[in-house]
């Protein structure tokens, strides 16, 4: 191989080499091993939460006055149970049937579900409460092969579930800093998280809220194949490459 060739293999390699350390997941992962897994999580009741909410007992009769039912006879829960669902208001109430106004900010739903059971009980001796959000949904976007909004059936997902919904990272997606921005009441938090370290799985934002929004931001490659900035440390390169090639062929 003359020295041509091994001047233009140099440049070609500036255009493709990527560290493993940009790319590879969890790269300590081994730090996980027999540590504690915490199972918990459930979500906390914030305004705007739409909350799913049935009171069910042997005798439905008893029941009827504290079911709110909306839409026409006949029509089925699925296209309603948006419109039959308790809108949290800004104050972080709901109004319900004969009970009126009760405050669920701040609240788990099975705080809640027991909340409604304890004065349902005054009315009925059998009472089955059970509490859902039904607009729970995270909003995943940037450099992920499949952003966009997801609607979370079981109100428990991870940060790794979350980028797995979306397709995973782009060729162009920066592990080392994926932004998860949270609302919590009424505070705007925005943290960095580290996805080639195995720490963010003990995070407080390993397990997402609803309304949690992911941003996966682009690598220094992905910025400069968008052509908003030069790929300067490049282009020297390769001046330096067609420089050099040049006074050999001139010898």
């Amino acid at each position: 191989m003359n020295k041509i060739s091994i001047l233009l293999l140099a440049s070609v390699s500036l255009f493709s080499c990527a560290s493993k350390k940009e790319i590879v997941y969890f790269q300590d992962a081994e730090n996980l091993n027999l540590k504690e897994i915490k199972t918990s999580f459930e979500p906390i009741i914030e305004p705007n939460d739409i909350l799913y909410i049935t009171v069910s007992s042997i005798d439905e009769e008893v029941v009827k006055p504290f079911k709110r039912t909306i839409g026409t006879e006949g029509s089925s829960v699925t296209n309603n149970i948006q419109l039959q669902g308790y809108l949290v208001d800004s104050e972080g109430n709901i109004r319900f049937p004969v009970l009126g106004t009760l405050a669920v900010m701040g609240k788990t739903r099975g705080t809640i579900e027991q909340d409604l059971k304890t004065k349902l009980s005054e009315y009925i001796t059998d009472v089955v409460v059970d509490v859902r959000i039904i607009n729970f949904k995270v909003t995943v976007i940037g450099e992920v092969k499949a952003p966009g909004v997801f609607r979370i059936q079981d109100e428990r997902i991870t940060l790794t579930e979350a980028i797995a919904l979306a397709g995973d990272f782009s060729e162009d997606g920066k592990r080392k800093e994926v932004t998860v921005i949270r609302e919590e009441n009424g505070v705007r938090k925005v943290s960095k998280i580290d996805y080639t370290s195995s720490e963010f799985f003990t995070s407080p934002f390993y397990f997402l809220k609803q309304n949690d929004i992911v941003y996966v931001e682009p690598s220094l490659k992905g910025v400069k194949k968008s052509g908003f900035i030069p790929d300067v440390p490049a282009l020297l390169s390769l001046a330096t490459v067609v420089l050099s090639t040049i006074i050999l062929l001139t010898r």
